[in-house]
């Protein structure tokens, strides 16, 4: 069953909410920003979310987003591309971060339900220059539902060279307020260090004996005893089954599973959100009040040559799949 009814207007247009839903699972989906907006499990919340999009947009800017047109950072929103240099917006300190001021979690997409298939179909159309970015492209994002996973397909088809890198931006809890008591394990052996504002440094070191390690379940607040928090890219391993989850998160009974076919997953562990205003079911979004796994591509690959590529054209299109299961 399909759901779709008027959610709130923003710059004078009608955000629309679509709501999928099977057995004890309820999700629901804005067409502004393809955001994740409510993710029920027998009516408990599962990601955070807000009740508008005046709330969203100053307080959560990136909570369920499809980030791009480039997920993560951008060194100083500077890269090099056929011999021409580019300057994106700054937004993050010195670098450019999810697709900029104005990215795709920013924009209004079009929607079309499938109901026959518990299936929703985003679409956008970024012209070239759209926030710095070169060539026109067309994003595609279908989102289906099946028993307790969903599933995103997300596709886009450049007229030109170009760097594309979407993530979906989710924020998780297991239905705790605070999820530094969730257990974490991460099928990767590598991470990506990080300079003082967050840049990959172009190492890949082991996170054998570190922090990093979530090679076997580990609880979050062990990880990081001096609540700092992560804010870092692990490398998943490229031999690994494909079948089996790429990140398993705990609490209790709920368990979260992901399976993606991206090279790396970004761990956020929000250590100091602090959020003014009540989210779902009026609750009070403080640090640690949930984590991101964002399946995708490394920060800054585009100057990074030892990183896999971003760059497409329309000979090479980009292609995710990424499933998550919250049972």
């Amino acid at each position: 069953m399909i759901e779709l009814h008027d959610f709130d207007r923003f710059d004078g247009r009608t955000v629309r909410e679509a709501v999928l839903e099977d057995g004890p699972t309820r999700i629901s989906l804005l067409d502004y920003g393809c955001v994740l907006r409510d993710w029920r499990l027998d009516g408990v919340p599962m990601v955070l979310g807000f009740e508008s999009i005046g709330d969203h947009r100053q307080y959560g800017a990136s909570f369920g987003i499809i980030a791009g047109r480039v997920a993560n950072r951008i060194a100083r929103g500077r890269f090099t591309l056929e011999g021409q240099d580019y300057q994106l917006a700054i937004n993050n300190g010195p670098n450019h971060l999810h697709g900029g001021l104005s990215g795709l979690g920013r924009r209004i997409w079009s929607l079309e339900p499938d109901s026959a298939n518990r299936a929703l179909r985003f679409s956008y159309r970024s012209p070239d220059g759209e926030d710095g970015y070169p060539g026109t492209v067309d994003f595609e994002v279908i989102v289906s539902l099946s028993g307790k996973k969903l599933t995103y397909r997300m596709r886009a088809m450049p007229d030109r060279l170009t760097p594309i890198n979407l993530a979906q931006h989710a924020y998780y809890t297991l239905g705790e307020p605070d999820v530094r008591g969730h257990d974490l394990r991460l099928d990767a052996e590598a991470y990506t260090p990080v300079d003082d504002t967050l840049i990959p440094t172009g190492e890949i070191a082991p996170v054998a004996g570190t922090r990093f390690d979530f090679r076997q379940a580990r609880r979050i607040a062990d990880a990081d005893p001096e609540a700092s928090g992560h804010d870092h890219n692990f490398v998943l391993r490229p031999d690994r089954d494909r079948a089996a989850p790429a990140a398993e998160l705990r609490f209790g009974a709920r368990h979260l599973r992901l399976w993606t076919d991206q090279p790396g997953i970004q761990l956020y562990t929000a250590p100091h959100m602090d959020v003014p205003v009540p989210g779902l079911d009026g609750r009070r979004y403080g640090a640690f009040a949930g984590l991101c796994l964002e399946a995708q591509h490394f920060p800054d690959s585009l100057n990074q040559p030892g990183f896999p590529s971003i760059l497409h054209d329309p000979e090479h299109p980009y292609e995710q799949v990424l499933e998550v299961e919250i049972a």
